[in-house]
């Protein structure tokens, strides 16, 4: 994903760039304000809030109905919504951090623990709850979380399902979706001894997002604190056990190179020629209208080993933050309360992202986003921590363990190796 490839650039330069910036110099906006409206007495007449989203993150109408009632809500206050393209975003985001000139920020959920660390957003711990953060999912919540501090809103998030292509599905016979992941071995030794399938399905070697999320379902870590240090997951029986079913997963990919991840190629073009029967992707990773029609994919997240429970997914998304050296702070914790209220979270599930609260998944939209949000509850992130960003740097280890161990390495002595690796960049001193 966009944000994972990021991360360490923008990780790396808020340590220089945030080092000196902190909550105790943050501006109170509200000061000796008057009073007015509904709104419990606030007034932001004439105050304009800067809010930066990414590109392509909110769904449609979403500004401009946030944008409205908050207006309305205050009269006489302005937001300022700027959309950022995601090239070289990392330094951007930290030069307005640190500069205050910015009041609330869109960050990626494996991005938070960087900019909280270095200074850079707010500590919103206390208000938590009167942004109904009482509901929030606690899995996606996690990551706006550092050292039991909340200095992020969880906005929305989405995770990895099975496409499928439906015509060669029928062609093998098959009719319904799996719901056990036997059930889906069997489905592709039909498919793999039909006409016109080149791959049962396209799995590469190095989709570690995939093993990640098999990882998460056995209960199993990448990584965890042990003590005041992190060590490596790789070595556990959980990761053991999620490799065996990622190795068979990945036997039925005739074409998939096991040293190459899912973008190299991209995957939706192996996909969109017509010949695989599935893959493993998020919603913007399928193939054009053009090249494959939308009627003729299917979806049914990755089963689990029983039918109760789907397997675990990698959960990538975005956080709001509010900046800590912002010149509207209070106003920026009144624009979050807004922006995720029922009616305007209800517009992120509606649009098919999965939404911060469970009460609202109702409300969601499309059959990829209905089968993304069953597997979300049994889905995890990556390791909280500013250093996580370094793992995923070249060369990951993660992707190199898993190729290592599909071409015959002991898996042992391999995980071994990679654990230290991964301890190594997470215990590095920022």
């Amino acid at each position: 994903m966009k944000r994972q490839l990021i991360a360490a650039v923008g990780v790396a330069a808020m340590v220089v760039g945030l080092a000196a910036c902190g909550s105790d110099g943050k501006k109170d906006d509200n000061a000796g304000s008057g009073s007015s409206s509904a709104a419990g007495a606030k007034n932001y007449s004439g105050k304009t809030l800067k809010v930066w989203l990414m590109s392509g993150s909110a769904p449609k109408g979403w500004t401009d109905a946030v944008k409205t009632e908050f207006e309305t809500t205050y009269p006489g206050s302005k937001v300022d919504f700027q959309i950022q393209e995601w090239g070289g975003i990392g330094a951007k985001v930290t030069a307005a951090l640190s500069e205050g000139s910015v009041d609330v920020v869109e960050v990626g959920n494996t991005q938070t623990a960087g900019y909280a660390a270095s200074g850079g957003l707010l500590d919103i711990t206390k208000d938590k709850a009167n942004l109904g953060g009482a509901d929030w999912a606690a899995n996606q919540n996690e990551s706006a979380i550092l050292d039991g501090k909340q200095y992020a809103a969880p906005w929305w998030v989405s995770n990895r399902v099975v496409a499928y292509n439906k015509d060669l599905w029928t062609k093998a016979g098959l009719t319904d979706a799996p719901k056990t992941l036997d059930e889906f071995y069997a489905d592709l030794e039909k498919l793999k001894t039909t006409d016109g399938v080149a791959d049962p399905i396209y799995l590469p070697g190095q989709e570690w997002y995939t093993y990640f999320g098999l990882l998460t379902g056995e209960g199993g870590k990448i990584a965890k604190k042990d003590g005041d240090k992190w060590v490596g997951g790789l070595s556990s029986p959980e990761a053991q056990k999620a490799f065996e079913t990622y190795k068979k997963l990945q036997g039925y990919s005739v074409t998939g190179p096991k040293d190459k991840d899912e973008a190299t190629p991209q995957q939706k073009d192996v996909f969109g020629k017509g010949n695989v029967g599935a893959m493993i992707g998020l919603g913007w990773e399928l193939p054009d209208e053009k090249t494959m029609p939308k009627d003729k994919i299917g979806f049914f997240p990755l089963p689990g080993k029983t039918a109760d429970k789907p397997s675990g997914v990698f959960l990538g998304g975005s956080n709001l933050a509010i900046a800590s050296q912002g010149k509207n702070t209070d106003m920026a914790k009144d624009f979050l309360k807004v922006a995720l209220n029922d009616k305007n979270e209800g517009l992120v599930a509606a649009a098919g992202n999965i939404p911060n609260k469970a009460a609202l998944n109702s409300q969601l939209t499309g059959d990829f986003a209905k089968a993304a949000q069953s597997a979300a509850a049994v889905g995890g992130i990556t390791p909280n921590t500013p250093n996580w960003a370094s793992v995923e740097d070249n060369p990951n280890p993660v992707k190199d363990f898993l190729t290592a161990v599909l071409q015959g390495g002991d898996y042992a002595a391999t995980a071994k190796k990679y654990d230290d690796e991964i301890a190594k960049r997470l215990n590095q001193k920022q």
